[in-house]
């Protein structure tokens, strides 16, 4: 258990019955009445952004969450296979844990997140901010047929995923993927 006092971004806690994390919390002492302590929380299961309000001094429950490495097997109609790459053991997740699943290749190295104590389960499971793929199928574009600098087509990816690129990326080109907005990086 730990109080207010305790508080400091990056701290998991329990809130509602759901592992949360302070992403900003802001100490107010105002003339008249108790203090109180301003917090964001982030839902590590949805990762929804709650704004709450502690009393000074109210006690609130911690929890501990570990990050593992894992590596990206196989996936299958219910669900994806990863493996722990330091003890070698296999987990299987939902398809609704991994987001920006279809960018993600066999042999990918992903990070998860578990809430560690009585009850282990992973919360999510992150790609790294850069994935490499291979381009498999692009329209081919003709010069000059844009008004515009900066246009853009779809392409899809080795993965099956489809993504918007400048007009000079080809088939078999390999490119850079942001995982967080899906977005084209570099051609590589």
């Amino acid at each position: 258990m730990a109080t207010t006092a305790d508080f400091k971004n990056g701290l998991y806690l329990k809130f509602n019955d759901k592992p949360c994390m302070i992403v900003y919390f802001q100490h107010v002492k105002p003339g008249k009445g108790p203090a109180f302590v301003k917090t964001k929380l982030r839902n590590l299961e949805n990762g929804r952004i709650l704004e709450n309000t502690f009393t000074a001094g109210a006690k609130i429950e911690t929890i501990d969450v570990e990050r593992r490495p894992y590596q990206f097997l196989y996936a299958e109609e219910d669900g994806f296979n990863f493996m722990h790459e330091e003890t070698y053991e296999q987990i299987k997740l939902n398809k609704d844990v991994v987001e920006n699943s279809d960018l993600m290749k066999e042999g990918q190295h992903v990070e998860m997140m578990f809430v560690t104590g009585d009850e282990e389960r992973c919360l999510t499971c992150e790609l790294p901010t850069y994935v490499t793929l291979r381009v498999t199928y692009s329209e081919p574009a003709v010069k000059g047929n844009t008004a515009s600098t900066s246009a853009l087509k779809e392409v899809t990816l080795e993965t099956g995923a489809k993504i918007m690129v400048p007009l000079f990326i080809n088939t078999d080109d390999v490119i850079t993927v942001n995982t967080t907005d899906r977005s084209y990086g570099q051609r590589v």
